[in-house]
């Protein structure tokens, strides 16, 4: 089976969650470090599937490594190999094909409930879920690619998921581990200080009843996960 490449774009927003859960079903996968000088591959066929992680950046910015993933998703849907995307992940995914990333009018920082949409591919990503429970850390959002469908929205933000047949863009984050939300906390002090809004939460907030809210992620990620995998070529 041909790994999956794991693309990090920031040293503390790695797969998480991702990665345990392709290590249980036994799926090889490759961490292409961004953050590090490593470079994007020029062919997305020598992988199984691509993921995209997050990252403080904007898709928007004019940096060499972002023209190349905007390239290899394209390279990787033309080739019928699955994508993933998770927040920055997800915006490169609909940047790459077709949609637009701007500025949220409210930024998401923190947990906030979300509810899934009332159509089939919905229904075949979430099964039976009508509103869980996400994380969130944006202040960009994206508008759906061409023929793309909704999955999932929030109150502060409409367009938190899309499926495009096999491939699914995130704008939410479902790979987080308890280590994750401390190390963003820590980091991120500032950011929350200068960033007050409906939508964001304090530190400590973020960090009650974190291993329940975790264990509940989890359960969401399997579900996307598991329907993800489905595409990967054996």
């Amino acid at each position: 089976m041909k790994p999956v490449a794991i693309f990090r774009h920031f040293p503390i927003e790695g797969p998480g969650y991702f990665a345990t859960f392709l290590d249980r079903h036994a799926i090889p996968w490759q961490l292409i470090k961004i953050d590090a000088g490593e470079s994007v591959p020029a062919d997305a066929r020598q992988f199984g599937g691509l993921v995209f992680m997050g990252g403080p950046m904007s898709v928007n910015d004019d940096l060499l490594w972002i023209r190349n993933e905007l390239s290899l998703i394209r390279q990787a849907v033309a080739s019928n190999i699955p994508v993933l995307g998770h927040c920055l992940g997800g915006q490169l995914m609909a940047k790459a094909l077709g949609g637009v990333v701007s500025k949220s009018p409210v930024k998401e920082i923190g947990w906030g409930e979300a509810s899934t949409a009332d159509n089939q591919p919905a229904r075949e990503w979430f099964g039976n879920l009508s509103k869980c429970e996400v994380f969130h850390w944006h202040g960009e959002i994206f508008t759906l690619p061409d023929n793309a469908t909704l999955l999932l929205s929030s109150p502060w933000c409409k367009n938190q998921a899309f499926a495009l047949d096999k491939h699914l863009g995130l704008q939410c984050h479902v790979e987080m581990t308890e280590g994750m939300v401390k190390a963003w906390c820590s980091h991120g002090t500032e950011e929350i200080a200068s960033s007050p809004g409906p939508a964001v939460q304090s530190a400590e907030a973020m960090q009650v009843d974190l291993s329940s809210r975790i264990w509940a992620l989890n359960q969401v990620a399997n579900r996307l996960y598991a329907k993800w995998i489905t595409g990967i070529a054996h």
